[in-house]
């Protein structure tokens, strides 16, 4: 079964993802001599860095949300379809979907990576990742469901326990929502359940490693830690994980943590694409591509951003798994398919770190860019800029930034919503 693409007589790019890599690409060819087709499991792309604001009931998923169709809506080479792909072709020169066989002349893969829980089944069940709105919004319910169970609640044990949180990973996403739950439970809970008695909570940040955000310096590594712990999270070093029923987190030293939640912030895994050789993939499910991002191997396919495992002298393991390679990526490989089929040569990728950084709460950031590192008041105003600029959409924008001002002068979230998928009953 064939999808129903029309043929234009252009070259035809595939494009699987709509994260920042695949949009990014998709963006650049607007207008070509090609014909661009998207595919994508959602019909809107998704800003996974503010994730955890979503979960926190800071923002509004459709604040980091934007359709598709609506990017490329003046487009006339663009084609978007909601579907996957279940496997390649290269022979054939097809992918095949759940809509049916697409032929391309170039296919690009740029689903991005899922969440890694190393193998680990009953995490797996009981742990909540922060790969999509929707997990982040199963994240927001559980947090606030454990509370509403609490208020009901007559064993101090079990009152401990819901209200416990456990974040694993300390990266960026991990340190995030784990300085946000702390100034929640400061700031917001205490108003919204005045009888609870908010010692009971406690926040846990697990990291594997020997410090937190590893990406960036030891400095700002250093204060982050020491924001959290002044915040109230206590921070776990050198410490992993190996358990969780849904009530106990079971750590590989022997201790246990009674705990409602646990947020699985610790790893993640390309996804596997069926057809391509397995001598492609590497660790984590990273495809080895060249300096021009085309998989090794193979002549008309490339992969970009988390997906993409590129060796350069600086980055011997890769680039690291962050929106900024991905942008980058897709940019240089634009204006090189347009290059292919002038026959003009190509050029090389080459990776500029533009910089990291993280907010840890209200007023409380860190920032690295490459030619210096700061803390504090100014390093959270950089990160908000740098974050509202990066959001798709004038409206969102605005949307992020009355929120966040609202937020800040209250003290407040006005999004703390126990929103449920409807279950439809069927009579036997």
């Amino acid at each position: 079964m064939y999808s129903n693409i029309p043929d234009t007589g252009q070259k035809r790019i595939i494009i699987a993802g709509g994260g920042f890599a695949g949009l990014k690409l998709a963006s650049k060819l607007n207008g070509s001599d090609f014909q661009v087709v998207l595919l994508d499991r959602n019909n809107y792309h998704q800003f996974q860095p503010l994730f955890y604001q979503v979960a926190t009931a800071g923002l509004e998923p459709s604040a980091i949300s934007f359709p598709l169709r609506k990017i490329f809506q003046h487009s006339n080479n663009t084609i978007i379809r909601v579907t996957e792909i279940v496997s390649v072709n290269p022979e054939l020169q097809e992918v095949v979907t759940h809509l049916g066989n697409i032929h391309f002349d170039y296919l690009v893969l740029a689903m991005g990576a899922d969440t890694n829980f190393f193998g680990m089944k009953h995490i797996s069940g009981f742990a909540i990742p922060m790969k999509s709105v929707s997990e982040a919004l199963t994240l927001r319910n559980q947090i606030l469901q454990n509370f509403e169970d609490a208020l009901v609640c007559n064993d101090q044990d079990e009152i401990a326990r819901l209200l416990t949180i456990v974040v694993v990973g300390g990266g960026p996403t991990g340190v995030e929502v784990s300085g946000t739950l702390a100034e929640m439970k400061k700031q917001i809970l205490p108003k919204d359940y005045p009888e609870l008695d908010f010692s009971l909570m406690h926040i846990h940040l697990i990291e594997a490693g020997s410090r937190l955000l590893r990406g960036m310096t030891q400095q700002s590594s250093e204060k982050a830690t020491s924001y959290l712990e002044t915040l109230g999270v206590k921070v776990r070093m050198n410490a992993q994980v190996s358990d969780y029923d849904g009530k106990v987190v079971s750590i590989h030293d022997g201790t246990h943590i009674k705990a409602g939640t646990l947020v699985w912030a610790a790893g993640i895994i390309g996804s596997h694409i069926e057809g391509l050789s397995s001598d492609v993939y590497v660790r984590g499910n990273r495809i080895k591509v060249d300096r021009f991002n085309r998989v090794e191997g193979y002549s008309t396919i490339y992969a970009l951003g988390d997906l993409a495992f590129m060796k350069e002298l600086d980055y011997p393991n890769g680039h690291p798994q962050m929106a900024q390679p991905a942008i980058q990526q897709a940019k240089l490989l634009a204006k090189n398919l347009k290059r292919l089929e002038k026959n003009e040569s190509q050029t090389e990728f080459t990776y500029f770190n533009k910089g990291s950084m993280a907010t840890i709460g209200r007023n409380l950031a860190v920032v690295d860019l490459p030619f210096i590192s700061f803390q504090g008041f100014f390093a959270w105003l950089t990160w908000m800029f740098v974050h509202l600029m990066a959001i798709v959409g004038v409206k969102n924008r605005l949307l992020i930034f009355i929120n966040w001002f609202w937020n800040y002068i209250t003290y407040d979230q006005s999004l703390r919503l126990i929103i449920k998928p409807y279950k439809k009953n069927i009579l036997n």
